[in-house]
Parts: C-alpha cells; sequence; structure tokens
C-alpha cells in the first residue's frame, strides 16, 4: 500500500511537471481541451473573429488598392480632357490657319489615342472599366467605341454584413454609345470640326466637353468618398484585431515567469518524494529475521 501510494505520487508530479514544461514549451496555458474547457470555448471564438477580421482586412486593402488605381486613371483622363478643352478655345478664336488647325486636329486624335489607352487600363491583370467582367476588353475594336461596357458592380464585403461596391464602369465614365456627351464621339467630332475650320462648331464643343468633365469630375469625388469610407473601415478593424488579440492572449498564453517558479518547485517537491520514498521501502526480510 505505501509502495502503490508513493507510486501515485510520483506520477501526480510528473504529471504537473509534463503540463508545465509543455505551457513553457509552447508559451500556452490551453494546450488541450480538457486544460480548461470553458477557456477553450472562448479562445475558438476568438480565433474564429480574428480569422473573419482578417479577412475583412485583406478585402480593404485590395478595395483601397483598388481605387487608388481607379482615381489615378480618373486624374490622367481629366487632365487630357483639360488638354481637349484648351485646344478647343484655341481652335475657336479664328486667328489659326489651315496649317494650325490641322496641327490642333492630329494632337486631338492623339489624345484621343490616350483616352482609350486609359479606358483599357489593367490593374492586377484585371480591366478596371468593365463591370464584373474584368477578364474581357472593355473597347476591343479600336474602329467602333460606341459601344456600353459591362455594368456590374464589383463588391468588397469590409465587414459583417457590410458591402461596398468599389468599381465604375467605361459607360458612366465615358458615356453612353448614343449619349450626346459620349467622350469618345466628341473626339471624332472636335477633330472633324477642326479640320474643317467649322469655328462655331467648335465653340459648341467647349460646353459639351465641360459636362462630360463634370460628371467625371463627380465619379471622381465620389470614388474619394468611397476611399475614405473604406480607410475608416480599416482603422475600425485594426482595432478590432489589437482587441481581439489581447483577449485570445488573455485567455490561452501562460504567464511565463510563474509556469518556471511552479516548474522548479514540482522538480524540488519531485526530488524530495524520491528521496522520501527511498527511505520509507527501506526495511526488508533480512531485517525481521534479525
Amino acid at each position: 500500500m505505501m509502495n502503490s501510494q508513493l507510486l501515485l505520487n510520483l506520477n501526480n508530479n510528473l504529471n504537473r511537471m509534463n503540463n508545465l514544461q509543455n505551457q513553457l514549451a509552447t508559451g500556452k496555458r490551453i494546450n488541450k481541451p480538457s486544460d480548461d474547457p470553458v477557456g477553450i470555448s472562448f479562445a475558438m471564438r476568438y480565433r474564429s473573429e480574428l480569422g473573419a477580421t482578417d479577412q475583412f482586412q485583406s478585402n480593404v486593402d485590395a478595395g483601397l488598392s483598388w481605387l487608388d488605381f481607379t482615381d489615378t486613371m480618373m486624374n490622367q483622363l481629366g487632365n487630357v480632357m483639360q488638354r481637349v478643352r484648351e485646344l478647343a478655345v484655341q481652335g475657336a478664336n479664328g486667328t489659326n490657319d489651315d496649317n494650325a488647325m490641322t496641327a490642333l486636329s492630329q494632337e486631338v486624335s492623339q489624345l484621343k489615342n490616350q483616352v482609350l489607352d486609359i479606358a483599357n487600363s489593367e490593374f492586377n491583370g484585371k480591366f478596371v472599366f468593365n463591370g464584373q467582367k474584368t477578364d474581357q476588353t472593355p473597347y476591343p475594336d479600336a474602329q467602333n467605341l460606341l459601344v456600353d461596357t459591362d455594368q456590374g458592380v464589383i463588391h468588397y464585403e469590409i465587414g459583417a454584413g457590410v458591402k461596398l461596391g468599389i468599381n465604375v464602369t467605361g459607360t458612366q465614365v465615358f458615356g453612353e454609345p448614343d449619349s450626346e456627351d459620349n467622350l469618345f464621339k466628341l473626339f471624332d467630332e472636335f477633330a472633324g470640326y477642326l479640320s474643317e475650320s467649322k469655328y462655331t462648331d467648335i465653340s459648341t464643343m467647349i460646353g459639351k466637353l465641360e459636362t462630360r468633365l463634370d460628371k467625371v469630375l463627380q465619379i471622381r469625388s465620389d470614388i474619394g468618398a468611397k476611399t475614405n469610407r473604406i480607410e475608416l473601415a480599416k482603422g475600425r478593424l485594426d482595432d478590432m484585431s489589437i482587441n481581439l488579440q489581447t483577449l485570445q492572449s488573455k485567455t490561452e498564453d501562460a504567464d511565463i515567469a510563474e509556469v518556471i517558479t511552479n516548474l522548479k518547485t514540482d522538480e524540488n517537491v519531485y526530488q524530495a518524494s524520491l528521496a522520501a520514498g527511498s527511505k520509507l521501502i527501506r526495511p526488508s526480510l533480512v531485517d525481521f529475521l534479525k
């Protein structure tokens, strides 16, 4: 009975030392469900919420990148349109000779090609201005640019149940095919007026260009508003992630100083148990025969 009790106590001491050594090696207070059944349920919940938060943060970063690239393209488009407007003002004053008007017409044609490059711009291998059909060129035929692009909206989930559309379509930016202020149509008309020196028509072109430019600026303003919203969501997600990590650490992580102290204490207890046990079972049959 004494031998069995001694072995039981020694095994208990070894188990405590083993648990403490696991905590010291992993840095975790909970290494299996039996360590803390209540704590493990909280820990699993925190891990699940952290995983969702990480995905939302990834969505936010992707959405910001897309919006930043779109804003850059819109800025380039605005610069081109401002230049076209300057050419319209210059061509409408009636003091240019035929060679000057031809040069202006050629510059407008080159600017149209620049707008086409912007309309077919790609970000990470995806066409920015073709709705959800990001694998297809929005304006594949340079000879026929009066087409409708895909109107699908790309939504990014930036929070639980919170989705935000982050793309703009080519039709929104450059105009519908049959609209009077379709940008590609305006470029063709403007180049023709310049080559034929139609000063009155060139003057009316200024108003049409300004109408389309106002729409472009409105779209860019909307992009800026969405960017601000996503940045606010990003800050909120960062705060949530830090809070969840803190709660998870308090639930799972071990107090290393306390673990080391308890481990040294249990080692001393184990050594004392061995010493006491060696003395406890020293009497033998020979001692009784004496």
